[in-house]
């Protein structure tokens, strides 16, 4: 991609992009909004039917991504999975959705996959642990060829979701055993909701180094960067507005200005409309400001 006027490479900043009219729309919309990344669903994310995925479609977004130069894409699963369900019939359905998504990422060429870990529904959250690892060890291991890293992503540990500490992701991990093809995608929403502060520069570093000892910065690969309307500890999941919610605007330029977060795409996943005003534009421009120093909102 261009550099900025300043001559600087642009952030990997970007946003969720709607693939409405196509795969490839989504690259084009990033471009437009000047982001260096983005993420997306292939498919849609709240229905168990899938569209085969036509080579019309992969030529479509192969084209967008040369001409767009954007390369840091991550796609986020279906919803709908859930493979650390005690209920054979729904963790075959989800396992086989889950391997879909990996193959179909993979003739994308789009190198990260972001996925919930799921929930127990009651079985316990070792339980829980032990069947998602299986099972996603067994699916990675169906698809040797597979290029993509697939990404757990933290959560805010509502109702039974497993993944609300970072000693549960990292216990995921380590029963999956295959650090080349495995990371973490970390979400400043989740995370706090579970418990983590980050709001200071002291609870940020504090943060930081408990999951560096507990998974490791260098299993990290990306950032949803968004602000919490629920408090700290709350263990409810609900985004807003950059520097608009419990978590506040100094989080964010801490994340935006570590460099050793430099190599993350960074992306939001806020609200995109405040009635007329498109708030993806407010919120990238909010984050890049943070990242230059500044702080108005």
């Amino acid at each position: 991609m261009a550099s900025d006027p300043n001559g600087r490479p642009p952030l990997l900043l970007g946003a969720h992009f709607s693939i409405a009219g196509g795969l490839h729309n989504a690259l084009y919309s990033a471009a437009e909004y000047g982001c260096g990344a983005l993420q997306i669903f292939t498919r849609n994310s709240r229905t168990w039917k899938e569209t085969p995925l036509i080579e019309a479609a992969v030529a479509r977004f192969d084209q967008a991504r040369r001409e767009t130069g954007i390369t840091e894409i991550a796609a986020h699963t279906s919803y709908l999975i859930n493979i650390a369900t005690p209920d054979e019939k729904n963790r075959t359905r989800s396992r086989d959705a889950l391997a879909a998504e990996l193959e179909r990422c993979a003739r994308l060429g789009i190198p990260y996959v972001v996925h919930h870990p799921g929930a127990h529904l009651g079985a316990g959250t070792g339980q829980g642990i032990a069947t998602a690892a299986r099972e996603i060890r067994g699916i990675l291991e169906a698809l040797p060829g597979t290029a993509c890293r697939l990404l757990i992503e933290t959560t805010a540990g509502q109702g039974t979701g497993i993944g609300r500490t970072f000693e549960e992701i990292a216990l995921i991990l380590a029963a999956v055993d295959a650090p080349e093809r495995t990371g973490v995608c970390l979400d400043t929403c989740h995370i706090f909701a579970a418990g983590y502060d980050i709001r200071t520069r002291e609870a940020y570093d504090r943060t930081l180094a408990h999951f560096e000892r507990t998974i490791g910065l260098d299993s990290l690969f990306v950032l949803h960067l968004n602000d919490a309307k629920t408090d700290l500890g709350s263990r409810v999941d609900r985004h807003a507005h950059i520097g608009e919610g419990a978590i506040g605007l100094d989080a964010f330029g801490f994340f935006m200005q570590d460099p050793r977060l430099a190599r993350c795409p960074k992306i939001i996943e806020t609200p995109k409309m405040r009635g007329k005003t498109d708030m993806d534009r407010v919120n990238l421009d909010r984050l890049r400001g943070l990242a230059e120093g500044r702080t108005a909102m």
